[in-house]
């Protein structure tokens, strides 16, 4: 069983360990290996819904569909959502258990590590090999004690290790060398190779480098990846890179602006306006000017009180009402949707201090945070445009009001969100909404956007798979990697 199994640990936080486990994933797939994606704890507040009903984090969703497979619950049993700068809510096995504190969190994790082994045994016997992503670096030996994220639980498993870095961010070999260094006997032992990553130029220049790493480290350097331009795949955390590209001058487009909230999740759900050839889309943070736009998002929110007082903080309050006073749409999302309403409450503290927020007013509906959170994969129709629509709910408020009346998304199973009387306010609990093309086709359509061209969201992620898949057959040493997992290509 363990040696089917591989761990992919990093020299920093976004060295590209997502990204090098996905392309494992798919790469293995072409081999004819049924694989399976794992990270035993994963800290991110972009999430998914699992075809058996709990919530693991986004990256490991989308390594599933690298491996082509649902996602499920054993994929990510430990994650932790941070609601604030010192906590986060558990959620153990697809599910919440209570929000933490750093400190309480460090005496719980010999519970989580009962599950991440109970779930990394049920993957492995399964499937032929068993991909496991680490999280931030090994070398955090402050966080060494109970560790079920990096060495702890590759020791645990008996399981070898590659080490990956990222070159762009400068000091790579120093990156490599010093994260062994800090390793123990044991753990060293077992980290038996390294990727490079995000390499630009010639590589012959690099190669003393390589050479000397490979010398004073006795570790294989497993290959060098190349930088990719235009890359965009489900990210767990940053959005640093998901700012889009303007569209030309010439091009019929529309502005869409997004204000990244303190606590902003699942912002994977505008993935696909980044990618639209006819969205200028904006990510405003802090402090920035709040542009002109036909479309503003309010995006999903771990924290929608403290979030909602951002927002008026940041003078967005007033800037709301009067773009949509002068005829500018306007979409909630999940949390967003709650801020919509005229109130959310939070009577018993789960995202904060227990108490009541007013909210925005622009749909007559109020929110009540309850313990249970709603967790589920949902397809219907938008009442805009009659479109199919598809995405999963993730939220622990409950919503009531007369704007209910008038969802905007007609599922399967119920009614979801609010369409204002005027038509410029849509609210609704549904992440994923622009997902499929029909659906972003006729929100876009809504929001002012004439002579749309034809997009397809989920072949442009399929490609993105390959293209790193595509990475590992010519730039890693394939051959060693299937000695190492004791299997043989196609």
């Amino acid at each position: 069983m363990t040696a089917r199994t591989l761990m992919v640990q990093g020299t920093t936080s976004n060295a590209g360990k997502s990204l090098l486990v996905t392309a494992l994933c798919r790469w293995l797939v072409r081999q004819g290996v049924r694989v399976a994606p794992f990270k035993p704890q994963n800290m991110a507040l972009n999430s998914a819904v699992t075809t058996d009903g709990g919530e693991i984090g986004r990256a490991q969703a989308l390594q599933a569909i690298a491996c082509r497979l649902e996602p499920r619950i054993d994929m990510n049993p430990v994650l932790l959502k941070p609601n604030t700068d010192t906590g986060a809510q558990i959620i153990v096995q697809g599910h919440a258990v209570g929000n933490m504190d750093a400190r309480r969190y460090h005496a719980y994790k010999r519970i989580a590590r009962t599950a991440v082994f109970e779930a990394y045994r049920r993957l492995a016997s399964r499937f032929d090999a068993v991909i496991v992503e680490g999280a931030g670096s090994p070398a955090e030996i402050n966080l060494r004690t109970d560790d079920i994220a990096n060495m702890g639980f590759a020791e645990g498993v008996d399981c070898p290790v590659i080490l990956i870095a990222d070159i762009e961010l400068g000091g790579v070999f120093a990156h490599l060398y010093g994260t062994l260094a800090l390793l123990s006997e044991s753990e060293r032992a077992r980290t038996l190779g390294m990727v490079i990553n995000r390499f630009r130029g010639d590589l012959e220049l690099l190669r003393p480098g390589l050479d000397w790493l490979e010398e004073n480290t006795g570790r294989r350097v497993l290959g060098v990846l190349p930088h990719l331009h235009g890359l965009h795949l489900d990210a767990e955390d940053s959005l640093a890179c998901r700012q889009a590209s303007a569209p030309a001058a010439d091009t019929e487009h529309i502005r869409v602006v997004v204000p990244v909230l303190p606590r902003v999740s699942n912002h994977t759900d505008f993935d696909p306006l980044v990618l639209h050839p006819q969205v200028d889309l904006r990510f405003i943070g802090r402090d920035d000017a709040i542009p002109p736009a036909d479309l503003i998002v309010l995006p999903g929110s771990k924290s929608v009180r403290s979030d909602l007082a951002w927002l008026r903080e940041q003078g967005w309050e007033a800037a709301l009402q009067r773009h949509v006073r002068y005829g500018g749409k306007l979409i909630g999302i999940c949390g967003g949707f709650q801020m919509l309403g005229t109130q959310v409450h939070d009577p018993l503290g789960l995202e904060g201090d227990p108490g009541s927020t007013p909210g925005l007013g622009f749909l007559a509906m109020e929110t009540s945070l309850e313990p249970e959170k709603q967790l589920r994969n949902v397809r219907g129709r938008l009442t805009i445009g009659d479109a199919e629509a598809s995405g999963y709910e993730i939220h622990a408020g409950v919503t009531r009001g007369p704007a209910l009346a008038r969802p905007a998304v007609l599922l399967d199973s119920h009614c979801d969100g609010a369409l204002s009387r005027d038509g410029r306010v849509l609210g609704t609990y549904v992440h994923g909404l622009f997902d499929l093309d029909a659906a972003c086709a006729a929100l876009l359509h809504w929001a002012g956007l004439r002579g749309q061209r034809q997009t397809d969201f989920r072949a442009t992620r399929e490609a993105a798979i390959d293209r790193i898949a595509d990475l590992v057959q010519e730039h890693l040493d394939t051959e060693w990697l299937l000695r190492l997992l004791d299997l043989k290509a196609a």
